[in-house]
């Protein structure tokens, strides 16, 4: 949805950079610095969005675990309810603004995600899925134990899922977008904080397991 709304909104990708890098070198090969810096300021927000996220992680990561993904997810989630409230207004003559704004989100989504994973997966772009994909069913010829069968097949079903939710929200996006405008960035900005809400109330379950399992213990 965000790389829907980025696109139709100021015509640029905002969830990759790939594309951003070839344009840039295009630039400066015709001399043209002055786009190629705006081209490599794309490649830049991407890069401090990553940065600033795994940053995050590893200085709250010494304080306290519980909220090691919470502040991440909330700083991308104001991000989005920024530019969704303020991005019909700045697109006339700001739209590169909304485009370092998308970047540095994205930027700082995917290194959450991967750092969830343990590199398992990215979600802002599907090249890499897609390549780790094709190289798992194609393992799936060869896997012949069922330990290994078992957990390539799970590692598919993810990927799997991952793309259908990429797919289902770029065409939300493109839904929506010509009634909402940016506006439709409200729906991934509320599915954050309702992810993080979720996940609050799990450990508050978990939380409520342990300690009762632990009384029934001593009551043993």
């Amino acid at each position: 949805m965000v790389n829907v709304a980025g696109f139709l909104s100021v015509q640029r990708l905002t969830t990759n950079v790939t594309g951003h890098f070839a344009f840039f070198i295009d630039e400066v090969f015709k001399l043209q610095f002055a786009q190629s810096l705006v081209y490599f300021s794309y490649i830049l927000f991407f890069f401090l969005g990553s940065f600033v996220s795994n940053l995050l992680v590893e200085i709250i990561t010494r304080k306290s675990e519980r909220f090691v993904y919470v502040i991440p997810t909330l700083i991308e989630s104001l991000i989005l309810f920024t530019v969704a409230l303020t991005g019909n207004l700045l697109k006339p003559g700001n739209a590169n603004l909304i485009a370092f704004s998308l970047l540095f989100a994205m930027g700082l989504q995917n290194s959450l995600v991967t750092r969830i994973s343990g590199a398992l997966v990215r979600t802002t772009h599907l090249t890499g899925l897609f390549t780790d994909l094709g190289i798992e069913l194609s393992q799936l010829f060869f896997y012949k134990l069922k330990e290994q069968k078992q957990k390539l097949l799970a590692t598919i079903r993810l990927r799997l899922r991952i793309i259908i939710f990429f797919f289902t929200g770029g065409v939300a996006g493109g839904i929506f977008y010509p009634y909402l405008e940016l506006y439709v960035l409200l729906i991934p900005a509320t599915m954050l904080l309702l992810g993080l809400w979720y996940d609050s109330l799990k450990f508050r379950i978990i939380n409520l397991r342990r300690q009762r399992d632990t009384k029934e213990r001593k009551l043993r």
